[in-house]
């Protein structure tokens, strides 16, 4: 490949990226999928409707990684959420923190993207404060905590950081076959098919108990569908980081690199580091080193996807803060969410689907933890409330 080509499939990869990531934020914008917003609607009328629309997109995003690696066109090793390491203790407290801050802060990242695309100054308040907690947690002062402190707490997983590995071990999955395949992918295609179609009948189960249940199967897949999306894009994202912008030998550094990767590995959709990463691209736009990457412009393209989608619908509008208090929960879920998507290695997305597709031992922890911390968070926000009356 010639230098040239080699930008001009960066830039490509890139566009893509941006292009797919506002069918995300248009999508979850008019549907209001929302990961927060399905918690608090169990917790509170015993609506599984949004529950069930996440449970789907984890179950087909899983579906189409477990899918790709079966195929050959990714290796588990290769993305992000590959580890030979438990971190136990940072993904029960990065995920907590994050969970709890999501309900502080009116939503997860992916959400205060879209919500910033409508119009909802509190939610460009919240990309701040979280954009640069984040960055504090990745590369300032609460890093030397994350790294000198949390990480050490540790247990070495040697058959690698997947159910798949950890159950056969990785040497096993690297050398064996199975009917004439390699064995790693048979693992993982079996696993994961059979956990995603696991996740579909649970999807499908809860919703026809929900208060809200639908009246048949036009109606099931009425209420179905943004989840169904949600999974397909992550899936189309896992194929845009791990497929198209892989490069076998790069003609600047002759070594295999995946285009615009940040992290140098495969990635997929997440929200948190990305935020810092466009907050460091703006602040530093005159440094040439400083350039938008794949992280970066998923950020961007989401909230252009919603901004499009609500001036469509006519429901762009300015939205402020209630009062101090108001902003003070937002502040600190900000600031909750920032450290403890970093310190969690991703959010609701980053770890709830992307590195739930991969299996990752890490990301099934840290899903239980967000979840922990949000119903906490959601207590006390009802027991704030009831006071105030």
């Amino acid at each position: 490949m010639q230098e040239a080509q080699f930008y001009a499939l960066n830039s490509q990869v890139l566009w893509m990226t941006f292009a797919l990531m506002g069918v995300l934020g248009f999508v979850a914008h008019r549907t209001h999928f929302c990961t927060m917003g399905a918690i608090v609607d169990v917790l509170s009328f015993g609506a599984w409707k949004r529950a069930s629309q996440v449970l789907l997109a984890m179950s087909v995003s899983l579906l189409g990684f477990s899918a790709l690696v079966g195929l050959g066109a990714i290796h588990p090793a290769q993305t992000l959420y590959a580890s030979s390491k438990w971190f136990w203790l940072s993904d029960a407290l990065g995920g907590f923190m994050f969970g709890a801050g999501m309900v502080l802060a009116s939503g997860c990242g992916n959400k205060t993207l879209v919500r910033m695309g409508a119009g909802n100054l509190k939610s460009w308040v919240v990309f701040v404060v979280m954009g640069l907690s984040a960055w504090a947690t990745l590369k300032g002062i609460t890093a030397v905590f994350r790294v000198h402190v949390l990480e050490t707490f540790f247990v070495s997983l040697p058959g690698g950081g997947s159910w798949a590995e950890l159950l056969w071990g990785a040497q096993a999955l690297e050398s064996g076959t199975w009917v004439g395949l390699p064995l790693q992918a048979s693992v993982f295609t079996l696993m994961g098919g059979c956990l995603g179609v696991l996740l579909i009948v649970a999807c499908v189960g809860l919703l026809l108990r929900s208060q809200d249940k639908p009246t048949g199967g036009v109606d099931t897949f009425k209420m179905l569908w943004p989840g169904l999306v949600v999974g397909l894009v992550v899936t189309l994202a896992w194929i845009l980081s791990g497929v198209v912008g892989h490069v076998t030998e790069s003609p600047l550094s002759l070594e295999e690199v995946f285009l615009a990767s940040q992290t140098g590995k495969v990635e997929a959709v997440t929200f948190v580091s990305p935020m810092a990463y466009v907050l460091d691209w703006l602040i530093f736009y005159s440094d040439e080193s400083k350039v938008l990457g794949y992280a970066a412009v998923s950020a961007l393209g989401v909230v252009a996807g919603a901004f499009v989608s609500a001036l469509l619908a006519q429901s762009f509008r300015w939205e402020g803060f209630a009062d101090t208090a108001d902003l003070g929960l937002h502040l600190l879920g900000a600031m909750s969410m920032g450290v403890g998507g970093v310190v969690a290695m991703g959010c609701t997305f980053g770890q709830g689907m992307s590195g739930f597709s991969t299996l990752s031992v890490n990301a099934l922890e840290v899903i239980i933890f967000i979840v922990l911390g949000a119903v906490l968070a959601f207590q006390y926000q009802s027991w704030r409330l009831e006071r105030m009356l």
